[in-house]
């Protein structure tokens, strides 16, 4: 194929053959690193893996926050890319695609939100797709299973997150950065989006900040967007404005030598998922005191009778107890008492006017640590305050909060009165 070739996927060849234990490809929109990983996988297939070559076949898996996350991006990248290498696209009738072959190769599709799947799934190659929505736990399991090679790729849309920590500066790892400006596939109305979220005039980029003009153009349509375009345009770590936890800090574990563990869940019927949290003070705020937080529970739940497996799985695993108070959401009655019914003692807390914001108050004066997973990181990049005309108001978006509500009932019912 006569084309330019992406920097990215430069970057995985040089990696490769460099026998670097992985890559990281890291950027703004439709700079072309979903894309270069096709057709990475496409020439380890052809060209490195295919029945009687010398290295003989490969697993490979491809990873992401959720299966059917695949549906919505990847299926739709592979429709348009695997044509072009004249390869017929086994997703073309977009029906449940778990595992397909490319020249005698096995390629597996994995959601990672099924962490225990990921503790026996061993490849000779990996790649996580959008490795930001990933916990650190997943990548790790992939990586001690891994027998060749992996890559991954996100755009930075938050400044803190366990892969610029633990991956991007490790010697053994090559790390690049792009942006649209380096894909020279990318098309005109795709180019046209994302400038259009410019906030200042495209010549006084080199300027400091606030010397910078307006972008005549942007503006005036309402499309300048200084978030949007940093992550998006410039491929820069940046966090959206009006987050309401900035600061919190991730954690492997869960103390075992705490005091009191409190519980607080939230219901979610069949799009939402139903939330388990348990919460741990290791002090009162005012002496510094942290507050540890763990997901137990993050499903859909149509009612009591789906939701008590699950309750009785964290038992087994000893992170609940049937003793222990569960401080739920008041307004789902049924739920309630069909726990009660099943011997469980969970309890509605008490949701008054402004109860909300008080206990967002309520969480904020520790020092938050929480166990990390892909839920709660996406939760805590999308849970923001809502403005209005540009205001913004002392009142949390009704979205992106189901583990915060959970983790607000707890420490209501049971931190209130903590100095």
């Amino acid at each position: 194929m006569d084309y330019k070739l992406n920097p990215n996927l430069v970057t995985l060849h040089k990696a490769f053959i460099s026998r670097k234990s992985g890559a990281v490809l890291e950027g703004g929109s439709r700079s072309g690193k979903t894309w270069s990983g096709i057709d990475f996988l496409i020439w380890l297939c052809s060209n490195v893996h295919y029945v009687g070559s010398k290295h003989g076949t490969c697993t490979i898996n491809i990873i992401k926050e959720t299966y059917n996350s695949f549906k919505t991006t990847l299926y739709d990248d592979f429709n348009r890319r695997l044509p072009d290498y004249g390869i017929p696209s086994p997703f073309m009738d977009r029906k449940d695609v778990s595992t397909f072959w490319l020249w005698g190769n096995r390629i597996n599709l994995l959601g990672a939100d099924n962490e225990t799947v990921h503790q026996g799934v061993s490849s000779d190659y990996f790649w996580i797709n959008e490795a930001l929505d990933v916990s650190n736990y997943v990548f790790d399991q992939a990586e001690m299973r891994c027998r060749r090679f992996w890559w991954i790729d996100y755009n930075p849309k938050v400044v803190e997150h366990w892969v610029y920590d633990k991956v991007c500066n490790r010697s053994d790892v090559l790390h690049t950065v792009t942006t649209l400006l380096d894909n020279p596939a990318i098309s005109k109305a795709e180019k046209r989006k994302i400038l259009s979220y410019e906030p200042t005039h495209p010549d006084d980029r080199a300027l400091d900040v606030d010397k910078r003009r307006p972008h005549p153009t942007n503006v005036a349509n309402g499309t300048a967007d200084d978030y949007m375009w940093r992550v998006y345009g410039l491929g820069e770590r940046a966090a959206p404005e009006g987050i309401i936890f900035q600061n919190v800090k991730w954690v492997k574990e869960f103390p075992t030598d705490v005091d009191k563990v409190y519980y607080g869940m939230d219901f979610g019927y069949t799009n939402s998922p139903t939330a388990l949290v348990r919460i741990a003070p290791t002090g009162p705020p005012s002496e510094g005191g942290k507050l540890f937080m763990q997901q137990l529970i993050y499903q859909p739940t149509e009612s009591s009778t789906k939701l008590l497996p699950l309750l009785e799985d964290c038992v087994k695993a000893k992170l609940l107890d049937r003793r222990d108070a569960l401080w739920c959401d008041s307004s789902g009655d049924e739920m309630i008492t069909g726990l009660r019914a099943n011997k469980w003692r969970a309890f509605g807390v008490n949701k008054y006017k402004g109860s909300i914001e008080f206990g967002i108050a309520l969480l904020k004066r520790y020092s938050l640590h929480i166990v990390d997973c892909h839920h709660w990181r996406k939760e805590q990049s999308l849970y923001k305050w809502r403005e209005v005309n540009g205001i913004r108001l002392d009142e949390p978006v009704d979205e992106h909060n189901h583990l915060w509500d959970a983790a607000r009932y707890a420490a209501l019912q049971n931190l209130r009165h903590v100095a």
